[in-house]
Formats: C-alpha cells, sequence, structure tokens
C-alpha cells in the first residue's frame, strides 16, 4: 500500500529539521533546500485544503502512483473526494542531482491507529524553476523510523567540465504509462531512478547516483506483493 493510499498530512517549517547540507541556490545546480521546501509545502497544503486537492496540485501531469501497479496519478485522483483526515509525514533525506533538475525525498508517516512507515518521492525541476513530483511510493513498517537531528542532503559528482547547463540534446521526456515498469534521469545522468512491479503487485525501487566517478546506488527498496 503506497504513501498515497494511506493519506497524507502537513509538517509545519517550524516542527522541521534544520537541512544538513545544500549548494547555492541556482539554475543549472542542485538546490536541495528547495527540494525540501516542496515536500514541507506538499505537506502543508494537504492539511489545509485537503490531500487529494494537494496530490493533484503538486504532482506533474505526468506523475505515477503505485496502487500496487503503476497508474497515472491525474488520471487516477480525477473525482476522488478529499479524506477527512490524513496522516502526517516528514522527510528525512534528499538526494539531488548535479544540475538539480531531478531530486528523491525519502522520510516518515505515521498514520491513525499507531500506523507509520516510509515513503519516497522523485521530484523533477519544472520549466520555471519550481518543483513537482512525478513518482509517489511507500509502505507501513512494523517499527516507526526515528527521526534524524537534521535532514541529510546529497548531491551527486558533476560530470566532468560541467558549467551548469545540460547538454542541448537532453531533454526529459515522459513514457508512456507501463504499468510494470518506469523510471528515468537527470538531465545531466547523475541521479536516476527505477521502478519495477510484477504482475503480483511487489515491486522494486531503485534509485543510484554518481560519486566518485562512478554510479552508486543510494536506494534499492524491495517491497513484497499484497496479501489477500
Amino acid at each position: 500500500m503506497t504513501r498515497a493510499l494511506l493519506g497524507l498530512a502537513a509538517l509545519s517549517l517550524t516542527m522541521s529539521p534544520t537541512l544538513a547540507s545544500a549548494r547555492e541556490p541556482a539554475r543549472g545546480y542542485a538546490n536541495p533546500s528547495a527540494v525540501v521546501a516542496a515536500e514541507i509545502a506538499f505537506a502543508k497544503m494537504a492539511q489545509e485544503k485537503g490531500q487529494w486537492t494537494a496530490f493533484r496540485a503538486t504532482a506533474s501531469k505526468d506523475a505515477v502512483m503505485f496502487v500496487p501497479q503503476i497508474v497515472a496519478t491525474q488520471d487516477w485522483l480525477k473525482g476522488k473526494a478529499d479524506p477527512a483526515k490524513a496522516v502526517a509525514w516528514q522527510v528525512h533525506q534528499v538526494w539531488s542531482s548535479c544540475d538539480g533538475s531531478l531530486a528523491v525525498t525519502r522520510g516518515a508517516w505515521q498514520g491513525e491507529g499507531g500506523t507509520s512507515g516510509y515513503f519516497t518521492t522523485v521530484w523533477q525541476r519544472q520549466k520555471d524553476g519550481k518543483y513537482k513530483w512525478i513518482a509517489d511510493q511507500g509502505e507501513p513498517l512494523p517499527m516507526a523510523l526515528d527521526a534524524p537531528e537534521m535532514i541529510v542532503a546529497k548531491v551527486a559528482d558533476c560530470p566532468p567540465g560541467y558549467r551548469g547547463k545540460p547538454p542541448r540534446q537532453a531533454k526529459m521526456v515522459a513514457a508512456p504509462l507501463d504499468p510494470a515498469r518506469r523510471g528515468g534521469k537527470s538531465l545531466d545522468g547523475t541521479l536516476t531512478w527505477d521502478a519495477a512491479v510484477a504482475t503480483d503487485g511487489a515491486r522494486r525501487f531503485v534509485v543510484t547516483m554518481a560519486s566518485g566517478g562512478q554510479p552508486v546506488t543510494v536506494q534499492d527498496l524491495q517491497v513484497e506483493a499484497p496479501t489477500k
């Protein structure tokens, strides 16, 4: 069951941990603090305006969710009424590409009845410089995640000779919807994500980033098939 299916609530700016690391904000470079701000604003909107209203407003037009197969977010949420109560969540980590065109967050959520779990969200920078999420997934956990003292931000190594502009031919074009596979990479190729869903609903979600001259796996999440 994804975080989206369980519902979301807000986390105020005053309650969020301090960002541990961030580069100078600039187009063409990483800005993890902007991604964290987008995640917090997403949560705040869910509390103030309604959960599904917030999901629709903060998702890109081609964003996907896992239910457990991959579905188009905007289509799946169309006409859904906001739940009366949503769960709370907090961002714990953020990984960003060198150019800031793509980032991944991870954190914890807490629901009614003592339920809790984790979430992972992929964020893409838009033409106006703001971030929208393009993929969201999560699962319940037997024990709640401990909150870190500070949000940990990591930025991928830049390609050799990088000067703040991705190659002109590079474009972020979403592939046609496939209920079994979804993924993508930053414009500079330093951050990638890949999600594969089996016919029984089990899935694997992998995130890699450039570090030390080679791709390094920073997340490899394997989710069992839902029980019937």
